[in-house]
C-alpha cells in the first residue's frame, strides 16, 4: 500500500513540466532579455500590479499597523485576542509582514529560541549522500522562473539545498520527501534560511505529521476523509468521481503535500498559507472542496468530463476567471466544514482503516489544529520546563517512649524556702544571716 501510494504521489510531479511550479499567474511572456519580475519575484509573471478587488493602499497600511501592534505583544494577543488574529489572517497578512508573522503563527520562533545554534550545526554538517543526490536533482524544479531560483549557484537554490539537507539530518528517520521542496522554497521567498528551516519543521511535525515520512500514512487517512466530506457536501460530484474512477490519491496528494503551491496562482497560495498557519489542516480541506466544486460543480462541467483523463484535467486546469483572489478566499471560508466536523470524520475513517496496512498507523491526535493550539502547547511546555519540581522529603521519626505523668508538687503548708533548700541540696555552712526585725518573705507561711 505504501509503495502504491508513493507511486501515485511521484507520478504527478514527474510528468508535469517545470513551469507548473510557478502557479497560473507566472507564465513566461516575451523573449528573455525583456522579461521582468512581477511583485512576487516571478520572471514574466502577470502580477506586476495588484489585480481587481485588491485592497487599496490605505487599507493595507491600516492592516499593517494592526499586525505591528498584535505582534509587538504576541503572547498577550494570542492569550486574549486570538479571534482577531484569525480574522486578520483570513483577510490576508500584508506582504511586508509575512516574514514577521509566519514564524509567530506556527511557533517557529519558540523552536529557534529553544535550540540556538542547531541549524548552523546541521547546515555545516555533511549530509547523507543518498539524500543529497536526490535533493540536488530536484532543486531546479522548484519555481525555476522565480528570480531567487534561476541560477544553480544562486542564493535561492543553495539556501534550499541547505534547508532540505538540515531537515534530513534533523529527522533522519523521515529523510527527504519531494513535496518538501516547494514548501521550503515558498518559505525561503519570505524568510532567512534558519527561520525557514524551523517553519518547515513545524509544518512537517505539527501541522501535517505523517505526511512527509516514508509511509505517508496520514495522506491515506486524509484522502478517505476528503472523499467522505465530498459524499456529504457535494454528493453529485462524489458520484461522478466514482463513476469515472478518479480516486482521491490521483489529485489530492499534490494539493495537500505542497500546500497548493504548485496548483494555484501565487497570490492565492499566500492567502491559503496565511489561513493555514492560523487554522490548521481544516483550511486545506476547505480549499480542496472549493476547487472540486469549481471544476465539477455544474451538470455541464460533469458532462464535459466523461472519463478519467478529462476529469483529472478539469481538476488541474481550473479557469483563471474562477480563481480571483478575494472571491475565491470568500468561497473557501464559507465552506460548511467546521473543526468539529473534520475531527468527527477523522475518527470515523480512522476506525475503518484496515489493520493490515503496512507501516505505522496514522496518529491524527499528534496534529495540532492551528496557531492557538500550538501557542498553548508551547506555553505549557515552557511552564513545565522552567518550574523545577520539588522532590518530597519523607521523614520517619521513631515513636516516642511513654513518659510517666508529672505529679503536682504538694506545697500546701510549706514554705518556698524549704522547697528551694530541698531542691538545691544542703545549705551552705556559714554564719547565720542577720535579719532585721521584720519577718523574711521566705519565712512567710501560706
Amino acid at each position: 500500500m505504501a509503495q502504491a501510494l508513493g507511486e501515485d504521489l511521484v507520478q504527478p510531479f514527474e510528468l508535469q513540466d517545470d513551469s507548473s511550479s510557478l502557479g497560473s499567474d507566472s507564465e513566461l511572456s516575451g523573449p528573455g532579455p525583456y522579461r521582468q519580475a512581477d511583485r512576487y519575484g516571478f520572471i514574466g509573471g502577470s502580477s506586476a500590479e495588484p489585480g481587481p478587488g485588491h485592497p487599496p493602499a490605505d487599507l493595507i497600511r491600516q492592516r499593517e499597523m494592526k499586525w505591528v501592534e498584535m505582534t509587538s505583544h504576541w503572547e498577550k494577543t494570542m492569550s486574549r485576542r486570538y479571534k482577531k488574529v484569525k480574522m486578520q489572517c483570513r483577510k490576508g497578512i500584508p506582504s511586508a509582514l509575512r516574514a514577521r508573522c509566519w514564524p509567530l503563527l506556527c511557533g517557529a520562533h519558540v523552536c529557534q529560541k529553544n535550540s540556538p545554534g542547531t541549524y548552523q550545526e546541521l547546515a555545516e554538517a555533511p549530509g547523507d549522500p543518498q539524500w543529497m543526490e536526490t535533493i540536488s536533482r530536484d532543486l531546479h524544479r522548484q519555481f525555476p522562473l522565480h528570480e531567487m531560483f534561476v541560477s544553480p549557484q544562486g542564493h535561492g537554490q543553495q539556501g534550499l539545498l541547505q534547508v532540505l539537507k538540515a531537515y534530513t539530518l534533523h529527522r533522519p528517520e523521515q529523510g527527504y520527501c519531494q513535496a518538501q521542496g516547494p514548501v521550503a522554497a515558498v518559505l525561503l521567498m519570505h524568510l532567512p534560511p534558519e527561520e525557514a528551516f524551523w517553519c518547515l519543521v513545524q509544518i512537517c511535525e505539527v501541522y501535517l505529521p505523517g505526511y512527509y515520512g516514508p509511509h505517508m500514512e496520514a495522506v491515506q487517512l486524509d484522502a478517505e476523509v476528503f472523499m467522505a466530506l465530498l459524499r456529504r457536501l457535494l454528493p453529485r460530484v462524489h458520484k461522478h468521481l466514482q463513476q469515472v474512477g478518479v480516486g482521491p490519491l490521483l489529485y489530492l496528494p499534490e494539493w495537500f503535500l505542497c500546500l497548493f503551491a504548485r496548483s494555484l496562482p501565487f497570490p492565492i497560495v499566500l492567502r491559503v498559507w496565511d489561513a493555514f498557519l492560523s487554522e490548521g489542516v481544516k483550511v486545506l480541506f476547505r480549499v480542496g472542496l472549493t476547487l472540486v466544486r469549481l471544476a465539477l460543480g455544474t451538470t455541464e462541467q460533469r458532462l464535459a468530463c466523461p472519463g478519467l483523463l478529462e476529469t483529472l484535467g478539469a481538476l488541474r486546469a481550473i479557469p483563471p476567471t474562477q480563481l480571483q483572489e478575494e472571491v475565491f478566499m470568500s468561497q473557501v471560508h464559507s465552506m460548511a466544514l467546521s473543526e468539529q466536523d473534520l475531527q468527527r470524520e477523522i475518527r470515523v475513517q480512522l476506525a475503518r482503516l484496515p489493520e493490515s496496512t503496512s507501516g505505522p498507523p496514522p496518529r491524527p491526535q499528534a496534529r495540532l489544529p492551528g496557531a492557538q493550539a500550538i501557542f498553548e502547547a508551547q506555553q505549557l511546555a515552557g511552564a513545565q520546563g522552567s518550574a523545577k519540581p520539588e522532590v518530597p522529603r519523607i521523614v520517619v521519626q521513631p515513636p516516642e517512649e511513654p513518659r510517666p505523668p508529672r505529679r503536682k508538687p504538694q506545697t500546701r503548708g510549706k514554705t518556698f524556702h524549704g522547697l528551694l533548700t530541698r531542691s538545691r541540696g544542703p545549705p551552705i555552712e556559714g554564719p547565720p544571716r542577720s535579719h532585721r526585725g521584720s519577718t523574711s518573705f521566705l519565712d512567710t507561711r501560706f
